[in-house]
């Protein structure tokens, strides 16, 4: 049986923006690696009322409460007196934690003062954590069955805890199931017309087998999910449920969450021994960047320009001016020059071409923004594709950018 769990972030900062609550997503991450399914993600004010409030609630639904956040020293970390107060606890001096806080502060030649001291007091109640990466030891209350855990806010402090105390605690105390995602990335499709596709196929999933839609600009995730005692087991019928889906949309699979589209790229070319140039005018060296993210890119990526304005599209990439002044930059005879000119500038075997209206302005009646011109090139052929991305600058330069390396792809699997 699968523990629930709810995590319930603590600070104001977190509540007027101030501070992004990171921790909750890499704690979700990490219980959900051992068997333990968070139900509920909370965060709530630096006041008593709220702590006690979102605690009782917490245990309603939940076997395994994890809290983050104000354990510091100062006047408004009220969280250690909070839960003193909670469960009817006192505050005693533990000398295990004064012992890590003074080694703590003396290796980096701090001196101790009283409220470094202060840190030391903690709940006779509970089991101590230690912190060693910081002077707030984290503690490990358990009430009616429920194990309640509270850490500092600071995220590599909560981490070290996790990853030496909590983490190995709770799967040496409890029996816990396996939970295994499987993602699939596809790109070209829209999320309704994938979700037609696939009508079927989502009829005919075993039941304990959960499919999520997770769309993001130019890409719409598959995310299956199942869960048991045994992990081989689990692993097999994900691995048959990708293969028959395989079978049903195998133009718009692009990768896995482990396989990402830029890496299947580059092993193309790896596999292929070829090499690849960019041209980017909309994209801005977005598809560069994501290209070189890859660790061993320099066997097959050779360089880019940035050809923002028609001066570098004709100087740099010998686009005609009778061309831009004839069709405009963001234009099929436009675009075909450039790939055409970075492919023969790199001496390259393939190269990425993009030159569009990103927004929000610089459109036109004849081309609105969103508008986007891309082109992939080998020695062989040349393929253009017309794009309308939308009115969003960020989510079409990201759209620009993947449609780009899936075009890239595409052209390679048919030359392979």
């Amino acid at each position: 049986m699968i523990m629930n769990a709810e995590i319930i972030t603590i600070g104001d900062e977190i509540l007027i923006g101030q501070v992004v609550d990171s921790n909750s997503a890499w704690i979700a991450e990490a219980l959900n690696g051992i068997g333990i399914r968070v139900v509920q993600i909370t965060s709530i004010s630096d006041t008593s009322d709220a702590i006690t409030n979102a605690m009782d609630d917490a245990c309603l639904r939940a076997k395994l409460v994890l809290l983050t956040g104000g354990l510091g020293p100062t006047s408004d970390d009220i969280t250690k007196k909070t839960l003193t107060e909670y469960f009817g606890c006192q505050l005693v001096k533990n000398e295990e934690a004064l012992e890590q806080i003074t080694e703590f502060l003396t290796s980096r030649g701090v001196e101790m003062n009283e409220f470094n001291l202060s840190q030391a007091m903690v709940p006779d109640c509970c089991r101590v954590i230690p912190n060693r990466f910081g002077t707030a030891p984290g503690m490990w209350f358990q009430k009616e069955g429920i194990d309640i855990i509270s850490m500092p806010g600071v995220p590599y402090e909560m981490k070290g805890m996790m990853r030496g105390t909590i983490l190995p605690d709770l799967k040496k105390d409890y029996n816990l199931p396996f939970i295994i995602h499987k993602t699939i990335l596809t790109q070209g499709i829209a999320e309704s017309h994938l979700a037609r596709l696939m009508k079927d196929y989502e009829a005919e999933l075993p039941e304990d087998i959960k499919m999520a839609y997770l769309p993001s600009p130019g890409m719409v995730r598959l995310r299956f999910t199942t869960s048991g005692p045994d992990k081989k087991i689990l692993e097999n019928k994900l691995d048959k449920a990708v293969k028959k889906l395989n079978s049903i949309i195998p133009e718009y699979i692009v990768g896995t969450e482990d396989e990402k589209l830029e890496k299947s790229v580059g092993e193309l070319l790896v596999e292929m021994g070829s090499t690849l140039s960019t041209a980017e005018s909309c994209t801005g060296g977005s598809i560069a960047s994501l290209i070189t993210s890859v660790p061993g890119s320099s066997r097959y990526f050779t360089g880019s320009v940035i050809a923002y304005s028609n001066e570098i599209k004709k100087n740099i990439l010998g686009v005609s001016s009778s061309n831009l002044e004839k069709h405009g930059a963001v234009s099929e005879a436009v675009i075909i020059e450039m790939v055409k000119g970075v492919r023969e500038l790199y001496k390259t075997d393939y190269a990425i071409a993009t030159s569009g209206i990103a927004g929000p302005e610089g459109g036109t009646d004849e081309k609105p923004v969103g508008t986007t011109w891309i082109a992939v090139a080998s020695g062989k052929q040349v393929i253009v594709e017309k794009y309308q991305f939308g009115d969003h600058r960020n989510r079409n330069i990201r759209k620009a950018t993947l449609t780009a390396l899936n075009m890239l792809r595409k052209l390679i699997l048919a030359e392979k």
